[in-house]
């Protein structure tokens, strides 16, 4: 008896165990960006609405607890374009005190213990691409968290929290996964390809992911065991369905 205990305590530690603590544990960290400047344009820049919204109501329809935690804690900044398409989620998020609140009073990562939640999900917004990458509250959220049974998922931009995540075994999270990011040809559209610190489907390649393309603008979610990744906004909805799916298992 023993023994088996060792043994399932090293295959939890490896991450391949099973979801125990997701199946004890419903409640789920979105974490927005704190960044606010977009390269050296002089543009403001945030975290995209609908990549928080979409998740949020999804998770609390499924009778999910969730919080709202940042780089930096406090008010975190909405990208005012998010606002440029009529979106349901977006007008409900209006008229909702409570969540208005949490985006003001974000929780600092630091003060976030991953064994209080199921999964993480890194929402997107272009901010993430300079303060979700090389962050070592990130690193330890995830790393832990995945190593608990944890969920981990990322939504278009939010991608970059995954180019720098170490499990215990020296390995990249993303190494031998297949992923969905917003695309060089997305980055292009909206004109950022020489704004942006780097492009996400070449880093987390680098870091031996395996990018999954989906067409400009249209749903593309890629499940790999339990990493869930959504290539842009379209992507939001679904991604979270999928997150709900694996920690109800």
């Amino acid at each position: 008896m023993r023994m088996l205990f060792k043994i399932s305590a090293l295959l939890l530690t490896l991450g391949l165990g099973t979801n125990t603590l997701a199946k004890t544990n419903q409640r789920v960290l979105i974490v927005v960006t704190s960044h606010d400047k977009l390269g050296n344009t002089g543009k403001k820049t945030g975290f995209w609405l609908p990549e928080l919204t979409h998740p949020y109501y999804e998770l609390i329809k499924a009778g999910i607890k969730v919080d709202i935690a940042s780089p930096q804690g406090g008010s975190a900044p909405i990208d005012m374009n998010s606002f440029a398409e009529k979106d349901s989620y977006n007008d409900r998020f209006l008229k909702d005190a409570s969540l208005m609140a949490k985006v003001i009073r974000t929780i600092p990562l630091a003060k976030i213990n991953p064994k209080d939640y199921a999964a993480v999900i890194y929402s997107g917004g272009s901010g993430a691409m300079w303060d979700f990458a090389n962050n070592k509250e990130v690193n330890r959220i995830s790393k832990e968290l995945y190593e608990m049974g944890g969920v981990v998922s990322a939504i278009c931009h939010g991608t970059a929290a995954l180019s720098d995540i170490k499990l215990s075994n020296g390995k990249y999270l993303i190494d031998g996964k297949k992923f969905a990011a917003f695309t060089r040809e997305e980055e292009a559209l909206i004109e950022q390809l020489d704004i942006i610190p780097f492009l996400l489907e070449e880093k987390l390649s680098q870091r031996g992911g395996k990018h999954i393309y989906g067409k400009a603008w249209s749903e593309n979610v890629i499940v790999d065991e339990r990493l869930v990744t959504g290539q842009n906004p379209a992507s939001a909805k679904e991604a979270t369905l999928k997150v709900i799916e694996l920690i109800k298992k």
